[in-house]
């Protein structure tokens, strides 16, 4: 699944063909997605102007100049492929292009999703904050504001494991399991340790590493795994500064340790840790 590194970069891959354009068309190839697509879609989208692309969480919100915004989640497979549609016969439409943005400047913009688990709605812009898709979720992680005080605050009393915790979008958002592996061992944290231990100290370089992490992946464009790439069609390359994630057996990459990598099942989902460097 996308998370919120490959999220954002397909936002800012979005930014410079959708904003301050003009949707002059939009092209329905199929009534739903994971719930139907929003009624009159076409009719209340076409002459419109994207003024801004904003993420919250893994959510693309794309405002439009009458006062709507096209909450757009990508799912398990969706991805925003863009495309010169001067050149139309170079990129015939794949069997999964579900929704299309024809712009006023000639570039088209494809929502493609395999396995239609993705999202489209249409809100009032002042709305949106209050939308039960976005209910209860904690704080962006990349925001100045969240620091190691607002994480132990959030982690108070929480006897599960401190990376069952990060996965959960009530304590912040957009940390999925890769990342949280990752940042994990960067900040030297078992993924074992209780969520509530994880105080002063600790919390504060937990979320240095979560930073980190993140900006790294964003700056290589997401991670490679599966379906995702960019817009333009590049391909994420984050995956190959993985530290521990999806690299069991292999030798810790802190200098002098000696130990190998493990994989432990939390939740039901891997986790690839030090037992050596992660305490």
């Amino acid at each position: 699944m996308p998370e919120l590194p490959e999220v954002e970069t397909v936002r800012r891959g979005l930014v410079p063909r959708m904003v301050g354009h003009r949707i002059a068309r939009l092209t329905q190839r199929r009534k739903d997605l994971r719930v139907k697509l929003p009624t009159k879609f076409a009719a209340r989208v076409e002459g419109r102007t994207v003024t801004a692309i904003d993420r919250r969480a893994k959510y693309l919100l794309m405002r439009l100049d009458d006062g709507q915004t096209l909450i757009v989640h990508l799912g398990m497979s969706g991805r925003m492929t863009l495309h010169d549609a001067r050149s139309a016969a170079e990129h015939p439409f794949e069997r999964h292009d579900h929704v299309v943005f024809d712009m006023d400047d000639g570039w088209q913009v494809r929502f493609n999703d395999a396995r239609r688990f993705g999202l489209m709605l249409l809100v009032p812009t002042e709305s949106v904050e209050k939308h039960k898709a976005f209910r209860g979720l904690g704080p962006e992680p990349l925001d100045m504001a969240f620091n190691g005080a607002v994480l132990a605050a959030r982690l108070k009393g929480r006897r599960t494991p401190i990376k069952a915790a990060l996965l959960d979008q009530k304590t912040l958002v957009g940390v999925g399991n890769i990342y949280a592996c990752e940042a994990l061992y960067m900040s030297g944290i078992s993924p074992r340790r209780s969520a509530h231990t994880v105080q002063g100290d600790r919390a504060e370089r937990l979320v240095a590493a979560i930073k980190q992490v993140l900006l790294r992946s964003i700056d290589d464009g997401g991670s490679t795994l599966r379906d995702h790439v960019q817009p333009g069609g590049e391909l994420g390359y984050f995956q190959a500064r993985f530290k521990v994630y999806d690299r069991a057996g292999a030798p810790c990459p802190t200098r002098d340790c000696g130990h190998l990598v493990k994989r432990l099942v939390q939740a039901g989902r891997s986790t690839f840790y030090c037992a050596h460097c992660q305490r």
